[in-house]
């Protein structure tokens, strides 16, 4: 004799298996902000992983044949690494001993008519021979004041050089 589920315990049962439908574990192929990097095994909610990370490439399903890949790949990636923090670390040293002047116009009480954006600090830095994408350089807001300023510029995930920005007046 079987023995019967009261409805009760056919309504736990059915909770437990969509929890467990609900989170997927997935191999990230790429460093994920706020969520692991390269080679991390997560768990991530089902509609996150379908339509975001496998989209994007940016992780696998775990199997075991995209275990072993991850490994082939992970040395690679490591070397890869390195060599980029390598690069970026030495170009924030030359940033960091930069001194960037920018000219704007000013009103009778050294106001700027305007201001500093990253765009301006890009241009300033290409024409100093440094090509930094503007959306690296990590401004809070733009700079309204004459003077010296501290600009964070982050070039790599763990590298972030700090650019000194002079406004004067033109």
């Amino acid at each position: 004799m079987t023995p019967r589920l009261c409805g009760l315990e056919s309504q736990a049962t059915s909770l437990a298996s969509s929890e467990i439908a609900m989170a997927i574990e997935v191999i990230l192929k790429e460093h994920v902000e706020h969520l692991g990097s390269r080679g991390e095994i997560v768990k991530v909610a089902d509609g996150y992983a379908r339509n975001y990370l496998f989209p994007r490439k940016l992780a696998l399903a775990v199997t075991e044949e995209n275990k072993r890949q991850i490994e082939r790949d992970r040395a690679k990636a490591e070397a890869r690494e390195s060599e980029e923090r390598q690069l970026a670390d030495a170009l924030g040293q030359r940033l960091e001993a930069l001194e960037l002047e920018i000219a704007r116009r000013v009103g009778e009480q050294d106001t700027l008519y305007g201001s500093v954006t990253s765009a301006d600090i890009a241009e300033a830095l290409q024409a100093k021979d440094f090509t930094v994408d503007r959306r690296r350089i990590q401004l809070p807001d733009a700079i309204k004041t004459i003077g010296e300023h501290v600009v964070p510029v982050r070039l790599h995930r763990d590298v972030t050089a700090q650019v000194k920005v002079k406004v004067v007046p033109a």
